[in-house]
């Protein structure tokens, strides 16, 4: 039986894609702005930037670092995935206005991705928005730098409405078995 357009859901079109988008980066950026720390993240590593008082000294802080767990005295949380604690590091810098403020490079573990949040309670950001540095592709290995090109591709199409990558090449495999068996009614077949 088919289906009417009438119940069919509709894909956005491209303005709305675009409103939406804007409209969930702006609330993520207001959701990461709340947070009682600053974080970055390349493939290999994410680095937090936690401001605390300037008569604070190292000694002063607990900050242990576990396999999926960071700790740190006004902070604590289990990671998303799991870090390697042994290339993880931490330190403690005056800033220039006399507070001072602790910096931790996490090491991801190896195979890991993106991160949605640099702790499980916190909220997440969208981890299909972010952009590598196209200046560290180079520094891939190519099996990285491949899966990082298709993951680039595939949010491209997305963002564009179109296929992505495996998407494609399910319909192209359906049209190439649809061809070498003409014998066979593909009328009321649904793909999606």
């Amino acid at each position: 039986m088919a289906e009417s357009s009438t119940t069919r859901d509709k894909s956005p079109t491209p303005s709305e894609r675009e409103r939406n988008d804007k409209q969930a980066k702006a609330r993520e950026e207001e959701e990461q702005a709340k947070l009682p720390y600053k974080w970055k993240q390349t493939l290999d590593e994410a680095e937090i930037t936690i401001s605390i008082p300037g008569n604070l000294k190292s000694k002063d802080l607990l900050i242990d670092l576990k396999k999926t767990h960071i700790k740190v005295a006004i902070k604590d949380g289990d990671t998303p995935f799991p870090l390697q604690t042994d290339e993880s590091t931490w330190t403690l810098n005056t800033k220039s206005d006399g507070g001072k403020e602790i910096n931790i490079t996490v090491a991801k573990a190896r195979g890991t991705n993106w991160w949605p949040h640099i702790t499980t309670d916190a909220p997440k950001i969208d981890v299909t928005k972010i952009v590598p540095e196209n200046s560290k592709l180079n520094d891939l290995d190519g099996e990285t730098r491949g899966m990082v090109e298709k993951m680039m591709y595939d949010q491209e199409m997305k963002r564009q409405g179109k296929p992505t990558s495996d998407e494609q090449q399910k319909q192209d495999l359906l049209k190439k078995f649809m061809k070498e068996h003409p014998e066979m009614d593909f009328s009321q077949a649904k793909i999606g």
